[in-house]
């Protein structure tokens, strides 16, 4: 049996986020929002979403306790960042100026107003709001049955910025940009996947069977 413990931390498209899990999650797997570290340390699975601003999510992460919690579910767990909980990975943010969790080196960059310009020439707003394609850079087994370029759903202003060889996706929004990351046993992507049809729930769907 899998246990999916989705972290609350106030911050989080939780409900959507657990919905879309329980859809594709076998008979007897159990599905739970926590902010409880116990049940985090006890789950075999762990989803880390986020929503709303950098520095918020990083108080309200310490506010709560679940910093120690976050830290050793990435130690050895199957582990699902998404949307600013790939953000909050990373050593530092744009945003706010602050510090991140540090799991990998590199930061988070706002979009460049003058990068912001598409093909046809027309000027691209921020935030980059809508669907867009995901260029896999190599094969992992969240992408399994997912096509290459296929459309996910986006909401942000921000991006990561790896310093290692972690990138496991691009889009291009003006830039060429990290969608996802990976190594071992976390996963994290920039796009809902719980916002992104038959695609999203695919990605979840590897991600509760997956055993790395």
């Amino acid at each position: 049996m899998t246990t999916v413990a989705i972290i609350d931390y106030g911050m989080g498209n939780l409900r959507s986020v657990a919905k879309a899990i329980e859809h594709v999650a076998a008979a007897g797997d159990r599905i739970e929002v926590t902010s409880d570290p116990a049940v985090v340390a006890a789950a075999s699975h762990v989803v880390f979403p986020g929503q709303g601003a950098m520095p918020d999510c990083m108080r309200e992460l310490d506010l709560r306790g679940l910093r120690p919690a976050v830290v050793a579910a990435a130690a050895d767990k199957p582990f699902l960042g998404i949307c600013i909980g790939q953000q909050m990975l990373f050593e530092y943010s744009e945003e706010g100026g602050v510090p991140g969790l540090a799991l990998f080196r590199g930061e988070v960059v706002r979009f460049r107003d003058a990068d912001m310009v598409g093909a046809d020439g027309a000027r691209l707003k921020v935030p980059h709001m809508g669907w867009n394609e995901v260029w896999q850079k190599h094969p992992h087994p969240l992408w399994a049955g997912i096509a290459d370029g296929e459309r996910f759903y986006f909401v942000h202003s921000y991006h990561v910025r790896p310093i290692d060889d972690v990138v496991a996706a691009e889009t291009t929004y003006g830039v060429r940009f990290t969608s996802a990351v990976g190594r071992a046993n976390i996963f994290a992507i920039q796009f809902h996947p719980e916002k992104s049809a038959q695609a999203g729930l695919r990605l979840l769907s590897n991600f509760v069977q997956w055993k790395p």
